[in-house]
């Protein structure tokens, strides 16, 4: 009898695979942002649906072509993250769009950035199995992000955006989930 192929993943591949699965949804995603160092505000509502993409799916394919990702290297999964965004402050549309992530290895390829429309990597870490750090770099520009799950049905962010070793913007997020 032969046993069919088995996918090794390294330890943080594993864990961004269970957290995208635990991802999957609409959440309701309330934030602020904070422009430093003058502290003026602004507070967005976003409707966000992720959806899994499992290995080898048409859109990872299509992620690993515009990274210039070598034919036969396979991202191990990713997801697609739709939003709709409202100023609530000014009550008008803000944005809306869409995203693909896939990962592999402890790099997380992105088909665009949250400040350019053009293709960009992160490095992911997990300091725990239900907290998601990113670190990525563009345009002179560092932006962290920490993602969180807390249960089942809330997650937290923070996204701080830096430049020439300046921190310029802290956004911080309340999701909950809504399906």
């Amino acid at each position: 009898m032969i046993s069919p192929l088995k996918v090794a993943h390294t330890a943080d591949e594993s864990q961004i695979i269970e957290f995208f699965q635990e991802s999957v949804g609409q959440w309701l995603s309330e934030r602020r942002y904070y422009t430093l160092p003058d502290g003026d505000t602004k507070e967005i509502q976003s409707m966000i649906t992720i959806r899994f993409l499992e290995a080898g799916c048409d859109q990872l394919q299509q992620l690993a072509h515009i990274h210039n990702l070598n034919n036969a290297v396979m991202l191990i999964c990713g997801a697609e993250v739709n939003w709709s965004s409202t100023d609530t402050l000014k009550n008008r549309q803000e944005s809306q769009g869409s995203t693909l992530f896939g990962a592999l290895g402890s790099t997380l390829y992105r088909d665009r950035g949250f400040a350019t429309s053009k293709p960009v990597t992160a490095k992911y870490s997990f300091p725990n199995p239900k907290t998601l750090c990113l670190r990525t770099e563009y345009n002179g520009s560092v932006f962290e992000e920490e993602l969180k799950l807390v249960g089942s049905k809330y997650r937290t962010r923070q996204t701080i955006i830096s430049r020439a070793g300046e921190q310029l913007m802290i956004g911080q997020y309340l999701e909950k989930r809504i399906d």
